[in-house]
């Protein structure tokens, strides 16, 4: 019972960057919680004392559920009926630090949705959350120079 407590303290002190990165791929706080909850479901079908590193691990999980999400929305041509505007993340919105991030992020939003899903995903991992292009490109599937 202990291990299973632990586990479950590593993924809740992961989970605003999960959440994070979810949101900035994703841009909507519904597919958010799904991704957040998707990972947390395949964390408890795989053997987690053989990672080594859990937020990273996690990481690549919410990043591969995420280009699944966009993949899928490609898929089915879901197509916004206007602009599209991200929602507002509300985690805590009395702070102006708080209020000032929710504008950029959705800035960034817009203009990522100009990109692939792939390159979306390399974009928000390098450039946000610093990781090098050489574990990047296996998750997208290109080379570290293409990533």
């Amino acid at each position: 019972m202990d291990e299973k407590n632990s586990l479950t303290e590593q993924f809740e002190a992961n989970r605003p960057r999960l959440r994070a990165v979810a949101y900035r791929m994703l841009g909507s706080t519904a597919e958010v919680d799904d991704a957040v909850q998707e990972a947390w479901l395949r964390l408890g079908r795989t053997d987690a004392a053989a990672v080594d590193n859990l937020g990273g691990w996690l990481t690549t999980v919410i990043a591969r559920i995420c280009l699944d999400m966009l993949r899928s929305r490609k898929s089915r041509r879901e197509e916004p009926m206007g602009p599209h505007v991200p929602e507002p993340i509300a985690d805590n919105p009395s702070e102006r630090e708080t209020e000032m991030t929710d504008s950029v992020g959705a800035a960034l939003l817009v203009v990522l949705e100009t990109l692939a899903p792939a390159e979306r995903l390399a974009f928000v991992l390098h450039d946000m959350f610093a990781v090098p292009f050489e574990e990047i490109a296996p998750i997208v599937g290109r080379t570290p120079a293409a990533a």
